[in-house]
Formats: C-alpha cells, structure tokens, sequence
C-alpha cells in the first residue's frame, strides 16, 4: 500500500511538472509583441528612454508585453508613423507633438512660439491635467497619448549668419518643421519658412538649399549639422515636447493591470529621460564647439514681440483657445 501512495504521488508531481511547463510554454507563446518606431538614431537620448520604456513595460508586465524598437525612420517620416499608428499596422510611436498638428488642431499649441515662460512652467504644464486631456483629443481617430518627452528649446543656427534680431532672419530660408505654426512663426519673423523632412536638413544646408534652420543643441552632433552650420542662436523659440502614441484598439485589448503597466513604465521613462537629455545637451554643446560652431544668446523680447499676433490668434481660435489660457495661467499662479 506505501508503495502504490509513492507512486500516485510521483506520478501527480510528473503530472503537475507537465501541467506547468505547458502552462508556461502557452503564457510565453501569447505574449503580445508590440511595434513602437521613432525616427531618431540608437545614440540619441529618446531613443535611450524607448529602450527603458520598453523594459519597464517587460518588467512590469512580468514578461506579458514585450517592445521592439524601430528606430532610424524605419517605418517612413513622422507623419507615416502616425498613420501607421492609426489604422495599427504599429503600436505605438514617438512622434513631434508638431507632427500631430496635422491630426489634432489642439497640438498647434505646442509649436505656439514662446508658449511657456521657463523649464518649470515647460514641465508643470506638461505633467498637469492640461496634457492629458490634450493626449485624448485624438482618441476618436485612433490613437491617445501616452507621455512626453523633453526636446529642449528650439533655437536658431545657420551656415554663416548670427541671428541676433528678428530682421536678420529678413530673406534667409529657414527650414521647420511641417507644422502650420511654424511657418507663420519664421513668417512674422521676417525669414522665409522651408518645411521639409528632418533627414534632408543637412544636405540642404550643406548644398545651400536652405540657409538655416532651427532645432535643439542635439541636432549639432547626432544629426552632424555643426558640420556645416557654425551660427547657433539663442531665440529659445519655442518647447516643442516629443508625444508617446499608442493604437486604441491595441490598448482596448490590453487587461487593467497591463494598461496601468504601460501607464507606469511610460511616466517613468519620462522622468528617466530628463536625466540623460540634460547630459546629452552638455555633450552637445561641447561636441559642437569642437566642430567650430559659435553661440550666441540675443535679446528674446524681439522675437516675442514679432509673434504677437499668433498669441493672440491662440487666445481665441475655438480648438485651442481653453488649453492656452489654462498653460498661461499656471505662470500667473506662480
């Protein structure tokens, strides 16, 4: 009798051994893989908090949602990973808040020159309400917004020209970014606006297609425009944030405890990603220093002053009008 209950009992444990290997064998087989593509290169701090965003998601999910990376452009420009994002054929996607312009006239806002006084008033708006509230504006045509991430301020350099005045911009063929506020931006200040993809921006300064164009301290060195723009100035224009999209039907299918994952891992590599993009823009300057690009910092008041008009314009357009004066009030309340 001992003899038959020692072997029951084995042949439950080879049983339950079995059990449990398939078991894990079918959670690994129905983990979800999902797609996420930015356009910027494996060196670059953004592409740094994706790679951190995607192991937390890992971590947090204990293995249930795993992320690839598509970095590079691999998907086309922006604006095709936002459609691609769109109909699903991927996930989720970091894009320029300027790129969802074209999607949600809401995001106009962020291109809005001289939206936000400071750093601080920059980060209390976007970890407030008033951003969540402006990720779900496009909740109705496919994809909401996850996080931001921090790309600095947007200033102006050119082959040759120091900008120290909106008039020197007066007959330069500036490129920005396809938004409709960036053009009317370098258009009250005087320059001639040239959107075009950010991949053609250095041999279009390099051939003098364009004679400037304006983005953060990075772009000198990831993207190798020191090399032929050597007048880098100052106008802190504008705070630009890069958006986390996500698919809806992708997150539709996702259980409570896997979205609040995602939601976590998202804010985390926020905070993350504050750490390596003030490292990064330190590194920068110095790199494009080295390359022989000269900084310069003008007086802003001019510059503010030229775009007036589209303040005003913002303060009363229906879409935008109740999100601008929510961001401005917060520096009131200070």
């Amino acid at each position: 009798m001992k003899k038959f209950i020692t072997f029951s009992m084995i042949l439950l444990l080879l049983a339950g051994v079995i059990s449990g290997c398939v078991a894990q064998a079918a959670e690994e087989e129905s983990a979800i893989t999902m797609r996420l593509a930015h356009n910027q290169g494996e060196t670059h701090p953004v592409h740094k908090s994706l790679v951190e965003f995607a192991r937390l998601v890992e971590e947090k999910t204990d293995g249930s949602i795993k992320i690839k990376l598509y970095p590079n452009g691999q998907v086309g420009s922006e604006r095709e990973a936002v459609e691609l994002t769109q109909t699903g054929a991927i996930d989720i996607a970091k894009v320029s808040s300027s790129t969802l312009e074209n999607f949600s006239k809401v995001y106009s806002l962020f291109s809005l020159p001289y939206l936000f006084d400071s750093q601080e008033h920059y980060y209390q708006a976007m970890n407030s309400d008033i951003a969540k509230e402006i990720y779900q504006t496009t909740s109705d045509i496919g994809f909401s917004g996850l996080t931001f991430y921090d790309s600095g301020t947007r200033n102006f350099y050119t082959n040759n020209v120091e900008i120290t005045h909106p008039d020197d911009l007066r007959g330069l063929k500036i490129r920005v970014q396809p938004s409709p506020t960036s053009i009317k931006m370098v258009e009250l200040m005087g320059g001639s606006p040239t959107p075009m993809p950010y991949g053609e921006v250095y041999t279009s300064l390099q051939q003098g297609v364009i004679d400037g164009t304006e983005n953060n301290e990075t772009a000198l060195t990831d993207s190798n425009h020191g090399e032929v723009a050597k007048e880098y100035s100052y106008s802190e224009h504008a705070m630009v944030p890069d958006i986390l999209i996500m698919n809806n039907s992708k997150w539709d299918q996702l259980s409570a405890k896997q979205k609040n994952a995602i939601t976590e891992a998202a804010e985390e590599s926020t905070a993350f990603h504050k750490e390596v993009w003030e490292q990064a823009v330190e590194d920068a300057i110095e790199g494009a220093k080295d390359k022989g690009v000269n900084f310069s910092t003008p007086d802003k008041q001019p510059f503010m002053d030229a775009v007036q008009p589209l303040h005003d314009e913002f303060a009363e357009k229906k879409e935008t009008a109740k999100y601008y004066k929510e961001i401005r009030k917060l520096v009131e309340e200070e």
